[in-house]
């Protein structure tokens, strides 16, 4: 079944990692469920948990770094990048309406 992940550790045709359904199977998800949210085959799941399991020590590291990672958030400033493409965004919507209300 390995043939299913590739050398980026996704779903072979996917953009779906085997970190995301390590994610869902951490929360205690069965594999058809995983399937279904993630748009892949229970198949393509099962093929992910076994890479997963038989590459666990390696797996995990990386999967816990990327926890890690996600919980730093991001640095100041890509965060004020975000936060002025936000308000752009804001204000387009604003005009958008106030066009929309013939204003």
């Amino acid at each position: 079944m390995q043939a299913t992940i590739d050398n980026r550790s996704r779903i072979r045709g996917t953009r779906i990692t085997i970190y995301d359904v390590l994610t869902y199977s951490e929360a205690g998800w069965l594999p058809s469920s995983i399937a279904g949210v993630l748009g892949v085959s229970t198949s393509e799941v099962k093929a992910a948990l076994d890479y997963i399991a038989e590459h666990e020590e390696e797996v995990m590291k990386t999967y816990r770094s990327i926890l890690a990672r996600i919980e730093r958030g991001n640095p100041p400033e890509v965060e004020a990048k975000r936060q002025q493409s936000h308000e752009r965004f804001l204000a387009k919507l604003r005009e958008i309406e106030r066009r929309r209300n013939g204003a």
